[in-house]
């Protein structure tokens, strides 16, 4: 049920926003992502994370509209292209993580992105 699966979804996106800031304050957590080149990010690396999580902020509004349990957009059609988009943004982060050099990051990141991947399908497909 897309009402289920909206707040699961968003629930993951809050906590990669976590593990973004985690990475931003200098922990060494970077074998998980980014390529896993770096245990510390550096400056430019870190500026991506910030990004990131401002990211998933329209990413969980986005889904949160499209499962209407939010009403801040009005355009229903706008919401359902995102969505459907966003679906194929976290397909997208499937295969990159699947390939990463990063054992690390395919480990983990891999079986995120696909669920997060999934259920974004199912709220898409409502």
């Amino acid at each position: 049920m897309t009402t289920a699966d909206a707040p699961l979804l968003c629930t993951i996106l809050v906590f990669r926003a976590i593990f973004q800031l985690l990475l931003i304050s200098g922990l060494p957590l970077g074998r998980f992502v980014w390529g896993g080149r770096h245990e510390v990010l550096p400056t430019h690396l870190r500026i991506g994370s910030a990004l990131s999580i401002a990211l998933y902020l329209v990413f969980a509004l986005l889904v949160l509209e499209r499962a209407e349990l939010t009403s801040f957009i009005s355009s229903a059609s706008f919401i359902g292209v995102d969505v459907w988009v966003l679906t194929g943004y976290f397909t997208l982060g499937v295969i990159m993580n699947g390939i990463s050099r990063s054992k690390s990051e395919r480990l983990v990141m891999t079986p995120v992105s696909l669920v997060l991947a999934g259920r974004c399908l199912v709220v898409a497909i409502r």
